[in-house]
């Protein structure tokens, strides 16, 4: 089993370390990890470090640094435009894109949006999908830690506005002729991809969307939690990252 992954604001520039705090009761009381164990440092920017347990304290980790490196962010990026989704299916899909690549994810109040991010509401739900986030990130042990947009539900004209300024751009819809297996793809840059929620995309906000290809991925219908995560998945394979 790999070194489990603890995410840190910043790397210790000295040769020891004690992780407190969420992350080192997590160490401590839920991974319960032992003297001698092996764990990766992360800051979410794409440094790490190997470390090595040398204490267990009650909610604190002791640790000895090991070997620091860097990995370079993704490029292309990955973002996925998000239609906000009911219940738990929004955190399904965020969870799951984390582990599969996503680099950013826009939560988007499409038309046909059953749940409503408003007021308090709104900040709370986006703040609900960048925590979900980040514990896939520490799962798949991710050195870069995927973003959620800061505007809690952007609207359909943003959206626009961000498929405008990408490398490429693509909508999944159902009665699209193009797959997203044989449309060309950039070498650097944007890769949008906007996902559409329970109710699928309005032919008007299709219309609105002019510098996007609609793309499917298959005969399938797939539900909105789990369509991003499958075109992510094409797109990791097309794009060597698998």
């Amino acid at each position: 089993m790999s070194a489990p992954l603890f995410l840190v604001d910043s790397l210790p520039a000295e040769a020891t370390y004690t992780l407190d705090g969420p992350e080192g009761h997590h160490a401590a009381t839920v991974q319960r990890l032992r003297a001698g164990e092996a764990l990766i440092l992360a800051d979410g920017r794409g440094g790490t470090a190997t470390a090595q347990v040398t204490a267990v304290a009650k909610g604190s980790v002791d640790m000895t640094i090991g070997e620091r490196a860097f990995q370079p962010a993704p490029d292309p990026l990955l973002v996925v435009v998000q239609g906000i989704a009911k219940g738990d299916r929004g955190e399904l899909a965020v969870q799951a894109m984390t582990e599969t690549g996503v680099d950013e994810i826009v939560p988007w109040a499409a038309s046909r949006s059953v749940a409503q991010w408003r007021g308090d509401r709104g900040h709370k739900a986006r703040d609900k999908w960048a925590a979900t986030a980040r514990e896939a990130a520490k799962q798949a042990r991710r050195p870069w830690l995927p973003t959620v947009a800061g505007d809690p539900d952007c609207s359909t004209k943003q959206v626009a506005a961000r498929l405008a300024g990408a490398a490429a751009a693509f909508v999944l819809h159902e009665e699209a002729t193009e797959r997203l297996t044989r449309v060309p793809l950039p070498s650097a840059g944007e890769i949008v991809l906007v996902v559409g929620p329970e109710g699928g995309i309005s032919d008007a906000e299709l219309a609105a969307f002019p510098d996007a290809t609609p793309v499917r991925l298959g005969d399938a219908v797939l539900r909105t939690s789990t369509a991003g995560v499958a075109a992510l998945s094409v797109l990791s394979s097309r794009l060597g990252r698998w």
